[in-house]
């Protein structure tokens, strides 16, 4: 990257109609003298109201540097961020939630950090959040401390939409189902936790619309956080991960069933009515199944590292090796 990024801000929105236009407008009047080119690109998540019509009002207005992007329907938050990744041109990627909660105003120097300090991601932490205190905060604050633990990514608010990426990087990550929030986890699979920061940004309370979140959020973040910690850990080693689950089931199967067989054969006890039998084979049971799906999942992950999809490693070329790959000319 040089020292004049190209910029691209992604808007998701659903159902934001009246906040289409101060989006736009506080996108414009934070970016102006910025130095550098830019572009907007709000995606309409599938609304059902106005939305699409003043996004496309907003673009005449505008120009070209503000791109709509349409899905066919509502896919949710991280599909549209996806969608947003796909289409977006510059060296930089920034996103922003479409409510008006986020300050545009924010961006400029969280890029500018970016760039000085060679960062991979900057994320925005709300300090002062301006949130419902049980239905938005508390269970924010839950969700934030088990993404930390689990993850090790260390950062105070994962929840916030306002996030700026080094594109190279962010487009290796695919995003899928309602993974947005562990975006800086993710990242942490393609880059040390060292390069990612994280921000003091403003936070408003939401002027127009309704809030598309809920306490409901946490328990989906828990479901989540599971695959998140396989993937982290047991991407490339899936049977470590069953084989783990399977050993434990295994030893306590044998145990008990070692117990058994001792008590039977030198104390002549009964065994065939007692519960610690069937507990014993079942635990062999599941251990067998365990063992046996690590295997399966190893081939599995070979399979796909050996296709070429996917590699072990991520190689990263430092600042000055990208400005070098940029001022390289071209054959003719």
């Amino acid at each position: 990257m040089s020292d004049s990024p190209t910029l691209s801000i992604v808007v998701p929105m659903f159902n934001e109609q009246d906040n289409v236009r101060p989006m736009v407008e506080r996108v414009h009047a934070a970016l102006a003298g910025q130095g550098y080119d830019w572009e907007l690109i709000l995606v309409d998540d599938g609304s059902t109201d106005e939305t699409r019509a003043r996004m496309l009002a907003e673009r005449e207005r505008h120009g070209a540097h503000l791109r709509l992007v349409q899905l066919a329907r509502n896919f949710g938050q991280t599909a549209a961020m996806q969608a947003g990744i796909d289409h977006a041109q510059g060296d930089v990627i920034a996103f922003l939630d479409g409510d008006l909660q986020n300050d545009p105003a924010d961006i400029p120097a969280m890029v500018q950090r970016l760039i000085d300090e060679d960062l991979d991601l900057v994320a925005g932490w709300r300090r002062s959040r301006q949130d419902a205190l049980w239905q938005r905060k508390i269970p924010s604050m839950i969700a934030n401390r088990l993404i930390r633990k689990v993850t090790g990514v260390v950062l105070h608010d994962y929840g916030c939409s306002l996030k700026v990426f080094r594109a190279e990087v962010i487009k290796e990550v695919r995003l899928y189902g309602e993974m947005h929030r562990f975006i800086p986890a993710w990242i942490a699979t393609r880059t040390t936790p060292a390069r990612i920061a994280e921000q003091v940004v403003n936070h408003y309370p939401r002027a127009h619309g309704t809030s598309k979140y809920g306490i409901s959020r946490t328990f989906r973040v828990i479901i989540d956080l599971l695959s998140v910690y396989f993937f982290l850990r047991y991407r490339a080693r899936p049977g470590h991960f069953f084989g783990s689950i399977g050993l434990f089931f295994g030893a306590l199967g044998g145990l008990a069933l070692l117990y058994l067989f001792f008590i039977k054969l030198f104390l002549g006890a009964s065994i065939g009515d007692r519960p610690l039998l069937i507990a014993g084979v079942m635990c062999v049971l599941v251990s067998v199944q365990m063992l046996t799906t690590g295997v399966l999942s190893e081939l599995l992950a070979r399979t796909w590292f050996e296709s070429g999809k996917a590699q072990s490693y991520v190689v990263r070329r430092d600042k000055d090796e990208r400005t070098a790959f940029r001022q390289e000319p071209s054959a003719s």
